[in-house]
């Protein structure tokens, strides 16, 4: 057995290249995708987890010139719901990217009327998300999706993490494939299954496809940084989809839980007088000050908390659920990371991604390359 080497975003650095960059502003992140009829500014996606897109990040996100993607974890109802409200909030305001709407669907049981629904709500984007996108069932929902709606959507497919399951769903009828198996932050997967490939090794292996290029290649998984969306990018990615770095904004579904107060304390505290019932013995202002930590839920979907509440039980459980820590309107991460990016392509000297990949230069780095690569100075009393 030939054993093949893997690289993950701390096992590289991109070498610094001479540039001619005089303004961060002079950088071009746009790209486009196929039947699309939108300029997306910002190569980053909203995932399609239930604590992460529903019709208020995916609308942050196509204001800020990304993506958002709703979920599937609901009923069709329920879901061509949001995407209908989003639809018609885009339309009203005369805003562009009421063509780019998108959403979830699966690959069995009720897909077929799901996309139907969906489509009828103002989605021109079907993300077909299954956890291993090689796969027979998969193969049948591309073409099947493909006969109902031709070239009037566009099919997101994935996730995979080979060049030959690229190959595959490029020619099963896919426009943009989602790469990446077993790298998200709340996905367990490998330790689960023993199987996955590092993210930035399969974005690199995926785009040597043929069809790259034309089928847009999406880096999904692992991703922390904007130092990583950059490696993503250089290496042939497209674009970008995240989860845990968009965790915790506003624009997230779910509720907001208090250290100490209850959900109904919190609700009471926060729209009714000052004299309202809060934590046991404290006044509203002393219960909810500026140290106040306040949290959202975030978990994978394959965790078992996510199975239960949307298939009733558990099955195949790969992923777990926490909360973390709000952190405001998704637009400021959004602001930060669009910097860290644009910086990152100055670096190259590069004023777009095809330029980036073009003269992008990596070289392995050791562990205490990697140490070294953080703040240092920092320690943890």
């Amino acid at each position: 057995m030939r054993l093949k080497f893997g690289v993950c975003f701390d096992d590289v650095l991109m070498v610094p290249q001479y540039s001619n960059v005089s303004s961060r502003k002079e950088i071009d992140l746009s790209s486009k995708l196929e039947n699309i009829n939108y300029h997306f500014r910002l190569p980053i996606i909203s995932s399609p987890m239930d604590t992460i897109t529903e019709d208020e990040m995916a609308y942050s996100m196509l204001s800020s010139g990304g993506m958002g993607i709703v979920h599937r974890y609901n009923s069709i109802k329920e879901q061509a719901e949001i995407v209908a409200n989003l639809s018609n909030r885009l339309i009203e305001e005369n805003h562009k990217g009421s063509s780019a709407v998108a959403a979830a669907v699966g690959v069995s049981g009720d897909y077929i009327d799901r996309a139907t629904a969906l489509y009828d709500a103002g989605a021109r984007i079907l993300c077909v998300d299954i956890a291993h996108g090689h796969h027979i069932l998969m193969k049948n929902a591309l073409f099947e999706l493909r006969k109902i709606f031709g070239n009037t959507v566009h099919l997101m497919a994935g996730n995979v993490a080979t060049v030959k399951a690229f190959d595959d769903l490029a020619t099963w009828g896919a426009n943009s494939i989602r790469v990446g198996i077993g790298g998200g932050s709340i996905c367990s997967t490998r330790t689960q299954t023993g199987h996955g490939v590092p993210t930035l090794q399969s974005v690199i292996d995926c785009a040597q496809s043929q069809y790259a290029g034309d089928v847009k290649l999406i880096a999904d998984g692992g991703i922390r940084n904007s130092g990583d969306i950059v490696k993503a990018l250089a290496a042939g990615a497209d674009f970008v989809m995240v989860g845990s770095l968009l965790s915790g904004t506003d624009e997230t579904p779910g509720e907001v839980e208090v250290d100490g107060i209850d959900e109904y304390e919190y609700y009471v505290s926060t729209t009714l007088t000052a004299s309202a019932v809060c934590a046991p013995g404290l006044s509203v202002n002393e219960s909810l000050t500026d140290d106040t930590k306040k949290y959202k839920a975030y978990r994978g979907m394959a965790s078992p908390e996510a199975q239960i509440e949307w298939r009733g039980y558990p099955s195949s459980v790969e992923g777990v659920a926490t909360r973390v820590e709000c952190k405001g309107p998704v637009g400021d991460i959004l602001q930060t990371l669009l910097t860290g990016i644009r910086s990152g392509l100055s670096y190259s000297g590069a004023k777009n991604i095809s330029t980036l990949q073009s003269k992008a230069k990596f070289i392995k780095q050791s562990s205490s390359g990697a140490a070294e690569s953080n703040t240092h100075i920092l320690t943890k009393e």
